[in-house]
């Protein structure tokens, strides 16, 4: 196992491999989920799907779907939010 401080602060320090929660939100259209599923998939081989939380907003504009990953490094991290973030159907990733 590794320890990586992966923010700036002593408190927030990750030991690698750890179970890591991924928040993403877009627009509810059609292929969303499955998108977000095929993209984490290929950074995190052995994600579960079907431990993959999806939550519609109040008025079902929005889609929130949240992954639970077994993270190894803060590279594969990075390399995920990286993927996520530049991704058009993706408003938002936490």
């Amino acid at each position: 196992m590794s320890t990586v401080d992966f923010e700036s602060g002593d408190d927030a320090i990750f030991e690698f491999p750890c179970d890591f929660p991924i928040k993403i939100m877009g627009k509810t259209q059609d292929g969303f989920a499955q998108t977000i599923a095929e993209l984490i998939i290929r950074h995190a081989p052995d994600f579960d799907l079907s431990t993959m939380e999806m939550r519609a907003s109040s008025a079902g504009r929005y889609l929130s779907l949240t992954c639970t990953i077994r993270a190894h490094s803060r590279a594969q991290l990075d390399a995920i939010y990286h993927e996520l973030s530049s991704h058009p159907m993706v408003a938002m990733a936490l």
